[in-house]
């Protein structure tokens, strides 16, 4: 290897390094906002939902596409709703293309005849898809507020007593929940999803929000000020995260977010990879989309201050992240084979400590987040432990197809919104063979995940001739992340 290009190498490692540390100390700023938070009163305004003069009326939008396995929970826990039900309204936007549409609109006659408000919107198309949905919907809703709820989300029955009293402050355009994981410990793979949203749901939501930064309405799980929604220019569909589009449009039009952390609302995780998959790489996309489309405008706005700037910037930066990760992988045997060819270099391998940094950083930020939900005792910081490095090993395995989700985000390639397959999963006995929407074809990705598993494998063993073990446990990570993508994405199948 020539010494030029050894420089090229060790200089597009590092960027990627100093990118992901940046990234850490935000992190680190977001945790300092929260552990200060937690300390303080909430003292916002509210709507006396006691008084009838003060209860706002509410449209409940369940936006549905070939949801068989969940349709029948969904309605039936929405009907559970407590709210005067001269004051709700339920929008079913239907979406679907099987014969579930039939079964859906007998359970929503079966409902009508009990006095609740709720009718069933079918659309031409799928134009805007879910945006598209929720756009058509609100043209004829009643409601001075939207609440939003996916198809695997089960709302506690009094949701709504919890969240419309903070719209009586005028300046609030939306109010997020935190969302809980009926099926968190179904297995692995439901284990680390429920991790890392509890750290957004947590560190990140109530970080940014506590100091009045910008953040995200999560799709669902939450509710809209209507005319927030029309005055942020109303659902768009050219991003696969069409609700952190809307949301930064609607705070740069200095509406504020208020986020509850306190208020959970449970729902079910992908527990099939390849579903997962499928919700990564459209997160990840979208956030690579919002960033192209929107980080302009985030730092050219005269309305908000530098810190908020910055970020605003970061968060739309989030999914990006896996690329920089990505970029630090496969470069790092190369790295390891330039140490050790080019001593005169040595100095430049100083910089392999950002990495260890950001890697304690994200460690000490996401037990905070970890014990605030599961609780601090000794048994929980050894099964923290565990569950850290099992997440962060998985999360490296799927940083070859998050990447491809976030060049293709950047570059502006359009795909179709692909929903995540829900599968009524509750216990440890259900099982989800047989899910009819499942993907039947095996991802492309999976031949480079296995080539990558080997190739960090070959790292592994790089260590032993050259004496040099200081990447041992990155490689092991590596090979054991992508190895665990690749046998799941391989027998996981319905």
């Amino acid at each position: 290897m020539g010494l030029t290009i050894a420089l090229i190498i060790i200089a597009i490692y590092s960027t990627a390094l100093i990118l992901i540390f940046f990234y850490s100390l935000a992190q680190l700023n977001l945790l300092v906002n929260y552990l200060g938070y937690k300390k303080r009163n909430d003292e916002a305004p509210k709507f006396n939902l006691l008084d009838p003069k003060e209860i706002p009326f509410v449209t409940i939008q369940l936006p549905i596409y070939n949801e068989e396995y969940v349709m029948e929970r969904l309605l039936e826990n929405i009907s559970k709703i407590e709210y005067p039900k001269s004051k709700l309204e339920i929008q079913v936007l239907d979406d679907s293309t099987d014969d579930t549409v039939i079964e859906t609109a007998k359970r929503i006659e079966g409902l009508k005849k009990t006095g609740l408000d709720i009718v069933h919107i079918r659309r031409e198309n799928r134009q805007g898809f879910k945006a598209g949905a929720l756009k058509e919907g609100l043209e004829i809703a009643k409601g001075e507020f939207v609440a939003i709820f996916d198809a695997d989300f089960l709302p506690e029955s009094d949701w709504l007593k919890k969240t419309v009293p903070y719209f009586k402050d005028e300046e609030i355009g939306v109010v997020q929940t935190r969302w809980g994981h009926i099926n968190r410990d179904y297995s692995t793979l439901t284990k680390i999803q429920a991790f890392a949203l509890d750290a957004h749901f947590t560190l990140e939501q109530v970080g940014r929000n506590s100091k009045g930064h910008f953040i995200n309405f999560n799709g669902t799980a939450g509710i809209w000020r209507k005319e927030c929604i029309l005055d942020a220019g109303n659902w768009e569909g050219d991003t696969l995260t069409e609700d952190l589009d809307l949301s930064y449009r609607a705070q740069l039009k200095n509406w504020k977010f208020k986020y509850l952390e306190d208020v959970e609302t449970p729902a079910e995780l992908p527990v099939v990879i390849s579903a997962a998959r499928s919700q990564q790489f459209r997160w990840n996309k979208g956030g690579a989309e919002n960033f192209r489309k929107t980080v302009w405008s985030v730092i050219m706005a005269k309305n908000i201050p530098f810190k908020t700037k910055f970020h605003g910037v970061m968060h739309l930066l989030n999914s990006s992240m896996f690329l920089c990760v990505f970029i630090v992988a496969l470069l790092s045997i190369p790295m390891l084979y330039i140490k050790n060819t080019y001593g005169h270099l040595g100095w430049v391998f100083e910089v392999t400590s950002f990495f260890i940094i950001s890697t304690i950083i994200l460690f000490i930020c996401y037990w905070f987040t970890y014990k605030s939900i599961q609780g601090s005792s000794f048994d929980n910081f050894v099964d923290y432990i565990k569950l850290f490095f099992t997440f962060f090993s998985v999360a490296l395995g799927f940083s070859l197809h998050n990447t491809v989700a976030v060049l293709e985000g950047h570059m502006g390639k359009r795909s179709e919104f692909v929903r995540t397959p829900k599968f009524n999963i509750n216990s440890l006995t259900d099982s989800w063979k047989g899910n009819k929407y499942l993907a039947k074809k095996l991802s492309p990705n999976m031949i480079l995940e296995f080539a990558l598993m080997v190739y960090f494998l070959f790292g592994m063993y790089s260590a032993i001739p050259l004496n040099d073990f200081g990447l041992f446990p990155f490689h092991l990570m590596l090979f054991l992340g992508f190895g665990f993508v690749f046998f799941k994405s391989l027998t996981s199948k319905a």
